[in-house]
């Protein structure tokens, strides 16, 4: 490959170190493959390598070049040698150990999300009345390593019971780390299973696996394919530069096509494979997208959304009425971007309908701390389900001392947005609201400038709040407003904002956690009603007063949110001890935020209202229930029922 391959160098064998393993029965697919079911097993992590001889299709001309020859043969994957760093907040390694308390990490542990009984993990699949969750797991440890497929399940997505592991690394193609995977449902009820593998060599790999009996509602024991790896890396694509692959999808040529996340220069892009069998794979001479100055792109989803319907849609779906979502994860910011565009099933193409929302530059799905997403179809409910992973934000010595890490989202459902043609709406999944206990009612409380006005709640640790927001105008028209955005936070007052919720706040104020819109312009007098344009209003999440420990992470997310004329500001926001998902305008902006309060926790925890803005009064109207915690608990194999 001219050009390229010179740049990169060669990738390293992949022979095995030991024998085939014996009993490992090869894969036979039966049935029909119309009408199937893709699925996608969350496994929130990074690699995979693919394999492909006999084309030389990476032509420099199709990539915008800027000049940075680094040789990815080289470069060490993400943070660590072995593959990827769990820690984007490093720096808090320097900083001075806050001396938490029992107490304190043990009311950190979330009541409703899910997480491993202990230590480490990253981060579905319907099957036989059954949620399937496969998560990245360390069972040694609280930090990142020794990666295997930890394996729980649930029947509503909110209680989930713990089985064994389901995937170890014990082959040569794995040993250094079983990563992420995605599942393909077959219309006959066969599951393949499609994972990264990070080799003896420390090369990213592909490699099938399938349950060994797929009548078993558990899926307890699973196959690996005698074989593997059975994709590795093409000419020109460094050894730690693939991985992810997506759920396959069926085509009108009666093969299966899948993506995954690569990199060439500082382009990100998404590959595509296709295979009738999921044991030979034609590597496409067309990416399926590219975006020079992206970075690497890991754990790439793409899927179908209706724009006039209000259910998902199966990963094979596509016609008249259809659009495509393309998501990547940047290995280089930790963000997950996506965009909504056309797909070419001719030619396995894919354009952005708006090429300044393409991907990696536009549209984020969560502005938060959230990381590593994927999505399956949920052919039981008809909807398509999004799962991200929240990384702790306080120190690895924190997190050995509690002795767990990380979590998974609300599991919500995605919608194409019909109303702005650009957004998805993401919104927590129903189920959720089975834990609901107790509410409280507010209408129309007023909130002056500069004031905070309590709710008296009672616990404030477990909540779903749904708000909305109405403003009136003080002063006359055509204010000019000197902030933009989220500003240095909600302590940075301006004539139309900040204003919105106090959470996980103590009584003296001197922890909190404000959740916040704050508008750029505003000029309708009186009226009740918003009528900012698609510009004019900021979402966000403060977290710099969250806690007073010195080494937690703490920030100010946010993004715009658009809001149309027809429309009130409103807001959902899920408190979880130390996890709060807040969704603006219907799930069209969402953060999540990790926050670790040393004061405002147990029955300290309080709820409040803030106005900070100069120059309007706000009545806010909300809705708020108390919330259950879920039972998250080893499966019960001596119960017969």
């Amino acid at each position: 490959m001219e050009g390229i391959e010179d740049d990169v160098g060669h990738v390293p064998l992949l022979e095995a170190e030991e024998e085939e393993e014996e009993g490992r029965r090869p894969l036979r697919l039966r049935g029909s493959y119309l009408g199937i079911f893709g699925s996608t097993v969350f496994l929130v992590s990074m690699a995979a390598l693919i394999i492909y001889q006999g084309h030389d299709y990476y032509d420099e001309a199709k990539i915008e070049n800027k000049g940075n020859n680094n040789n990815n043969y080289n470069k060490v994957p993400r943070g660590v040698a072995e593959g990827v760093s769990a820690k984007s907040n490093s720096f808090l390694s320097e900083t001075t150990p806050y001396n938490w308390t029992n107490a304190m990490l043990s009311w950190q542990r979330t009541a409703f999300h899910f997480q491993p009984e202990r230590n480490w993990m990253n981060g579905p699949l319907f099957h036989k009345g059954w949620y399937h969750l496969f998560y990245q797991y360390n069972p040694f440890s609280a930090v990142w390593g020794n990666i295997t497929w930890g394996h729980a399940v649930s029947r509503d997505l909110i209680h989930w019971l713990y089985l064994p592991e389901a995937i170890v690394r014990d082959m040569w193609f794995d040993i250094n780390g079983a990563w992420s995977g995605s599942a393909t449902l077959l219309p006959g009820g066969e599951i393949v299973m499609l994972y990264t593998g990070y080799t003896h060599q420390q090369v990213q790999v592909q490699n099938l696996a399938y349950p060994a009996d797929a009548s078993d509602p558990l899926l307890l024991n699973w196959v690996k394919y005698a074989k593997n790896p059975v994709m590795v890396p093409p000419p020109g694509i460094g050894p730690n530069d693939f991985r992810d692959p997506t759920t396959a999808w069926f085509g009108p040529d009666n093969k299966w096509t899948l993506t995954l996340g690569s990199m060439l220069n500082d382009s990100g892009l998404s590959l595509v494979y296709k295979t009738t069998d999921f044991i030979n794979y034609e590597l496409n001479d067309h990416f399926l997208h590219v975006v020079p100055g992206t970075g690497m792109w890991e754990c790439v989803d793409f899927y179908p959304v209706s724009i006039n319907g209000s259910v998902g849609l199966d990963t094979s779906a596509n016609g008249p009425g259809v659009k495509h979502v393309l998501k990547a994860s940047l290995d280089d910011t930790k963000l997950d971007y996506y965009a909504i565009g056309t797909y070419f099933i001719e030619n396995d193409t894919w354009i952005p309908d708006d090429p300044d929302l393409d991907v990696g530059i536009g549209l984020r799905l969560d502005y938060g701390k959230y990381y590593a997403s994927k999505s399956f179809y949920d052919q039981n409910k008809q909807r398509r389900v999004l799962w991200g992973w929240i990384n702790e934000s306080d120190s690895e010595v924190a997190d050995i001392t509690k002795g767990w890490a990380s979590l998974q989202t609300i599991p919500r459902t995605v919608l194409y947005d019909k109303k702005t043609g650009t957004n998805l709406l993401q919104w927590p999944v129903e189920e959720i609201e089975s834990l609901r206990l107790s509410s409280h009612e507010f209408k129309e409380l007023l909130v002056k400038p500069g004031t905070v006005v309590p709710l008296h709640i009672g616990p404030a640790t477990q909540l779903d709040i749904i708000a909305e927001f109405e403003i009136e105008l003080l002063g006359s028209e055509g204010i000019v407003n000197n902030v933009e955005g989220c500003g240095v936070g909600a302590v940075e007052r301006s004539a139309f904002g900040p204003f919105g919720i106090l959470a996980i706040a103590n009584d003296q104020l001197s922890e909190l956690t404000p959740i916040y819109f704050r508008l750029s312009n505003y000029g309708n007098g009186t009226s009740t009603t918003t009528t900012t344009t698609t510009t004019s209003t900021s979402f966000c999440v403060d977290e710099t007063r969250s806690s007073k420990a010195p080494d937690v992470s703490k920030q100010v997310f946010g993004s715009k949110v658009p809001v149309l004329n027809d429309e009130k500001l409103s807001l959902r926001v899920l408190v979880d001890h130390s996890i709060i998902e807040s969704f603006a305008q219907g799930g069209r902006t969402v953060i999540s935020s990790r926050v670790y309060p040393t004061e405002a926790i147990y029955g300290a925890a309080r709820l409040f209202l803030f106005n900070n803005a100069t120059d309007i009064n706000i009545k806010a109207s909300l809705k708020i229930w108390q919330l259950n915690s879920a039972f998250i608990r080893p499966f019960p194999f001596h119960d017969t029922q």
